[in-house]
């Protein structure tokens, strides 16, 4: 028995509407796996020039506050932690004459971190030079450095010594900065938020 004509017509009909929809859904997979490369390839672009521009800004400031803060590259000395006591303290090397830093301010800073033995765990020099300050508005700190800062003006460099249960506790960070360990900082803060 033959298939009536208006049969073959509505089998035609649906067989060029699935190569069409096919066709189309293979269109649109290449046109969103190119969207895909172009969005990629423009925030690759964008993430190397604000690298670049961060790079830059490192640089200038760098060119700016090592002159000062450099004097205390090599300051890192061994102290007596068991001297440290419960509390937070603080020495003022250097005045500042900029802006009150309180506890919810936000601001750039350089520092120089070391534990007892006199060891640097991590710092803003880079050599002969300054890496970019850590921004407090981007990174959350330790609660002992944010007491220690508290009352410093912009421009200040401050020594703050840190009990252990204000820094790392009984944690620790890495195998600098076993369980226990009191700390000690300077700080620069160079600008606020």
């Amino acid at each position: 028995m033959a298939t009536p004509k208006s049969q073959r017509i509505g089998i035609w009909i649906i067989a060029v509407v699935m190569l069409i929809g096919t066709i189309g859904s293979f269109v649109v997979m290449i046109l969103a796996n190119q969207n895909n490369q172009n969005d990629q390839a423009a925030q690759n672009k964008a993430l190397a020039d604000y690298q670049k521009q961060v790079a830059e800004e490192a640089t200038k400031l760098s060119a700016q506050y090592y002159p000062t803060f450099g004097a205390y590259k090599d300051s890192a000395a061994t102290f007596d932690k068991d001297a440290v006591g419960d509390k937070v303290t603080t020495n003022d090397l250097k005045q500042g004459d900029g802006a009150d830093i309180a506890a919810d301010t936000k601001y750039q800073a350089y520092y120089i971190g070391w534990n007892p033995r006199g060891k640097s765990f991590d710092s803003s020099f880079d050599g002969d030079k300054l890496k970019a300050p850590i921004d407090t508005s981007q990174t959350s700190l330790i609660e002992g450095w944010n007491q220690g800062v508290v009352g410093m003006k912009v421009g200040g460099i401050r020594e703050i010594t840190i009990p252990s249960d204000l820094a790392y506790g009984e944690k620790g960070s890495g195998s600098d900065i076993p369980a226990n360990t009191p700390i000690k900082f300077i700080v620069m803060i160079i600008a606020t938020k």
